[in-house]
């Protein structure tokens, strides 16, 4: 028998390819120049041993757009919305599709070693499509699908003796997500391009485009600038009291810890006032742990890597893929915080063992009884395993990673060698004081075992200075009591990682997709980055806050700014994918949602363009 593998780059073909040919493969040049054709043999469990070749393609091999006479300008944008679509190729893709035509002629099955997440099952049915024109035998149902998530060998090998089959409810939802973006995108973007034309000024906007992930995710850094412009600071007043004993001064903090209204503080204050003696009413000490990390999922990856490294969401998804690619990571688009049962978490612990920098911290945890099994979070895709090592790279003097691949597949390994360990073990103590009416407390903490945070150098925890002993009932004389004010502070403007987070709690685009739209809305010019006290911030242009405060002032329904909508339709799309809901119906009710809220933005439009000219002459901010 004769076998097509076609896999979703030409980087994990060509690894695949590798492996399963024991290293003998022929190499031979395909209809599109990066691209290749691997051919090898291969015994298959089911088959035998088949003649095997192993092509790829370079992402999806399909558009979705509209036909000529819906294109810009010819018609009216709000025809989009019941507008036939086609399915469209460009020149490279048609010349990936005939090389795929080609090949499938002489073989008996097709193979999809395509990324296991939806966009990979909806690249698998396009890839059939292709090899249906070639070889008309070839269905849904006796192609094969691998199931893999990293490049190690026995993996792989497992991928290929043990095939499942195309999803078909993860295609139809990324044919019902791929058609409504179409159609809102492409409805509201030739919209807003024709009202900014109109604008006088109009030459200092290049594109003003919508998407239904892009408009909200604006929308979350826009209302906490907002937040931090509007911000009036108040002023409080709170208790400040100490105790000495044995010579250690301790600080007491007011359990009501502060009032707005200076007459109630001053009448407390002056109650307490009359004793300068305060009575312990309560010591308690009690054992405490620093929790270690949960298993990694791309959205903790890509918080963690702009809070520690300062790289951007894409920046970071980008050398996790490469890594992943060059067979050092797991697959690195992955919602799951929770190991499966039969991962063998000491074999991969075992890989590091001789690293210069954390070997001998993997050495301890499978030698010194320090491993612990993982904790397990909530979240599980069924489809890739937390992110994790799977081969070593010494990162020393030779190494050809670039210099923000080494942190991420160092914070990657540290990550998963904390996962393994104990959490970190203290002691903590806390007293309680009465003074007058009010009550205070004190507390301390001992650091006992740090544990996983002798391998996780991004988290630190560390004792505070230690309690004298308090006994109950103990009258103690105060050391100091006063009655201060200060101010309340603005909130900080926003951070990626702040906003990833936001993105990830509202369903706001997906593990694989949050990285695109923050970029996207950069890239369009409505947000910029600013620079404060050496932290990066995320600021909305006057274009951004235009956009947004123009939408806000039309009170639509289903707010394009707020995340509700779009999170609407992520949980739709989950229905379809767990075969609840037919395609056509979500579909159609998405559509009408955003069709009524089209209608009443073309009708109100001038108070978008007057919400753009406000935030002009208020901000004077360019937009360039």
């Amino acid at each position: 028998m004769k076998i097509l593998c076609v896999a979703e780059k030409n980087s994990i073909g060509k690894a695949v390819a590798n492996i399963l040919g024991g290293g003998r493969v022929r190499t031979s040049n395909s209809t599109y120049k990066y691209v290749k054709n691997y051919e090898f043999s291969f015994n298959f469990p089911q088959f035998g041993n088949c003649n095997v070749v192993m092509t790829s393609v370079a992402g999806h091999l399909t558009g979705l757009d509209f036909p000529d006479n819906y294109a810009w300008g010819k018609c009216n944008a709000g025809k989009l919305f019941e507008a036939p679509v086609k399915f469209s190729m460009s020149k490279e893709q048609t010349q990936i599709a005939k090389n795929i035509e080609n090949l499938s002629r002489g073989c008996d099955r097709l193979m999809i070693w395509t990324d296991c997440d939806r966009e990979g099952e909806y690249i698998g049915k396009e890839i059939l499509d292709a090899a249906r024109k070639g070889n008309p035998n070839l269905t849904v149902q006796n192609t094969m699908r691998a199931q893999f998530s990293h490049l190690e060998r026995n993996h792989i090998l497992k991928a290929a003796r043990e095939p499942k089959q195309l999803d078909v409810n993860a295609i139809s939802a990324v044919g019902t997500r791929q058609e409504l973006d179409l159609r809102t995108g492409a409805a509201f973007t030739r919209f807003l391009c024709d009202v900014f034309k109109r604008y006088r000024d109009a030459k200092m906007v290049d594109l003003v485009s919508y998407g239904s992930c892009q408009f909200p995710t604006l929308g979350f850094v826009v209302d906490r600038y907002k937040r931090v412009q509007n911000f009036v600071p108040e002023e409080f007043w709170f208790l400040d009291v100490s105790v000495k004993k044995d010579n250690k001064t301790v600080r007491f903090s007011w359990k009501k810890s502060r009032l707005f209204d200076r007459v109630a503080a001053v009448v407390l204050y002056e109650n307490c006032m009359k004793s300068d003696r305060g009575t312990i009413t309560n010591v308690k000490s009690s054992p405490t742990s620093k929790w270690r990390p949960l298993p990694l999922t791309t959205v903790e990856l890509q918080k963690s890597c702009s809070l520690y490294f300062k790289m951007s969401a894409k920046e970071s998804l980008e050398c996790a893929e490469k890594l992943y690619q060059a067979g050092f990571l797991s697959y690195p688009r992955t919602e799951t915080d929770i190991y499966p049962r039969a991962m063998d978490l000491k074999a991969l612990i075992e890989k590091q063992k001789d690293d210069t920098e954390w070997g001998t911290y993997a050495q301890g945890l499978l030698n010194d009884d320090k491993f612990q099994t993982p904790r397990a979070g909530r979240h599980n895709d069924e489809a890739h395993p937390p992110i994790h090592p799977v081969n070593h790279v010494n990162l020393g003097p030779g190494c050809t990673l670039k210099a923000n691949e080494k942190k991420v597949y160092e914070f990657v390994v540290r990550h998963f060698l904390a996962s393994c360990s104990k959490d970190a073990k203290g002691s903590s103590t806390n007293v309680e004081m009465i003074w007058g009416s009010e009550t205070f407390n004190a507390s301390g903490l001992h650091v006992l075992e740090t544990n996983y945070l002798d391998v996780y150098k991004y988290q630190t925890w560390k004792s505070t200075n230690e309690l004298p002993k308090f006994e109950m009932n103990e009258t103690v004389k105060l050391n100091s009591a006063e009655l201060k004010s200060g101010k309340t502070s603005a909130p900080n403007l926003m951070t990626e990682a702040e906003l990833i987070a936001l993105m990830d709690a509202n369903g706001i685009g997906t593990d694989a997709t949050i990285a695109e739209h923050i970029d996207k809305i950069a890239n369009r010019q409505y947000i910029t980055k600013v620079t404060k006290q050496r932290k990066s911030f995320l600021v909305p242009t006057t274009l951004g806050m235009g956009l947004v405060d123009g939408f806000e002032e039309l009170n639509l329904k289903n707010s394009l700014t707020k995340p509700f909508l779009r999170k609407s339709l992520e949980d739709e799309l989950k229905q379809i994918c767990e075969g609840r809901k037919p395609k056509e119906t979500v579909a159609h009710e998405m559509i009408e949602l955003y069709r009524e809220s089209f209608a009443l933005s073309v009708q109100h439009q001038n108070v978008i363009l007057d919400a753009y000219q406000h935030n002009r002459r208020n901000l004077g901010q360019e937009v360039v």
